[in-house]
């Protein structure tokens, strides 16, 4: 059971960055329907106001910077965000692909660094750096990246993972297009790495009172968002989508077992939710390996105050699980855009304006 939302404009949107994900290859057999999907949900997220895409990495889906192209080629103004993998390429090749899409469609392109993966992937490319050393070497990478995108002269590094001597880049960056960096861990060395590169930190969420009022920023969100004006129905479409998978369950304790990823193995460990309603916060999809960030399912206002609160803990970049259709952006857009109103009134509650406002496009949401 789905449901049409609006396209929407929002004058608080501004307030926070939200980014959509692109559908993975894996789930395809055939490339050309691929090809179409990609571009459509491209499509979706520019025409929901999203300020870029998240574009996934590792070794079972097709090289990211060709998907990135199928997305800035599908738009006028989205970014690719682009998960890297040192492991993959040289952070020369890195930034020429960077240089190169940014001189053909003056776009930017941001970039998501990732330390790990699945483990199996890095034991097969016969890479056997430890967890926190390939923060140490991400942290070069990145450092060559920027040096070769920002310097108008020829750049040199030396490190212990990587060296370079007076290399020039070309076509040249205009500053304007230099990427945003993103750190994806919520590690102490994911952290602290974040922190040295001044990149914003892709955390996935524990449940909210994990959570502490903050002035900091740069802190970005890996979340699924499914909502309803009314909460039965948001539970109906939830318990539709993912009904469970005794594979998947099964998947995921393998997964478990060869992973180091401090986030899998942080979520992993609370408390197991069965498949009813737990709340707000809803780990059955990522319990069941149907996807890899929690879920909040609610109607507007419960998925709305949740959001509250991460804002409040400094979180402004959002960036949603793969939508299964256009209106699951809208209907994310409805309950960002009540979470920041209320973040912007300082706990006070909005005007009777305010409130009608919101609530008439909570209304209109649910009709074609």
């Amino acid at each position: 059971m789905d449901f049409s939302a609006p396209q929407l404009k929002s004058n608080v949107r501004k307030s926070f960055a939200l980014f959509s994900t692109a559908p993975q290859s894996a789930h395809f057999v055939d490339g050309e329907k691929y090809l179409g999907r990609l571009a459509e949900v491209a499509r979706w997220s520019e025409a929901s106001g999203c300020k870029g895409i998240l574009v996934y990495s590792d070794n079972s889906l097709i090289d990211p910077w060709l998907a990135a192209q199928v997305v800035v080629m599908s738009t006028l103004r989205l970014s690719p965000l682009v998960a890297i993998q040192p492991v993959y390429m040289h952070p020369y090749s890195a930034a020429k692909i960077v240089a190169s899409l940014s001189y053909l469609h003056h776009r930017n392109i941001c970039l998501n660094m990732i330390a790990g993966g699945f483990r199996n992937d890095l034991q097969a490319l016969s890479d056997p750096t430890e967890h926190d050393e390939r923060y140490e070497r991400l942290k070069e990478y990145t450092l060559v990246i920027k040096g070769l995108l920002s310097s108008p002269r020829p750049f040199s590094f030396s490190g212990r993972f990587y060296s370079v001597k007076d290399l020039a880049m070309r076509p040249v960056l205009p500053r304007e297009l230099n990427p945003e960096i993103y750190i994806s861990g919520s590690s102490d060395a994911g952290l602290a790495a974040a922190r040295y590169l001044d990149a914003i930190t892709v955390e996935y969420p524990t449940p909210e009172e994990n959570y502490i009022d903050s002035s900091s920023r740069n802190r970005g969100l890996r979340i699924g968002i499914l909502c309803a004006p009314d909460a039965d129905q948001a539970w109906q479409i939830a318990h539709s989508r993912f009904p469970g998978d005794k594979s998947g369950q099964i998947k995921h304790l393998l997964a478990m077992k060869v992973t180091d990823s401090h986030w899998h193995k942080q979520l992993s460990g609370i408390e197991s939710q069965a498949k009813e309603r737990p709340g707000v916060y809803w780990l059955w999809p990522f319990k069941n390996y149907s996807t890899f960030c929690p879920y909040l399912v609610g109607d507007y206002e419960q998925v709305s105050d949740e959001l509250l609160k991460y804002m409040r803990a400094g979180f402004d970049t959002f960036i949603l699980d793969i939508p299964v259709n256009e209106a699951d952006l809208q209907h994310a857009c409805i309950v960002l855009d009540m979470a920041a109103d209320k973040l912007s009134h300082d706990d006070e509650i909005p005007s009777s304006t305010n409130v009608s406002a919101l609530n008439a496009r909570a209304m209109d949401a649910t009709k074609p």
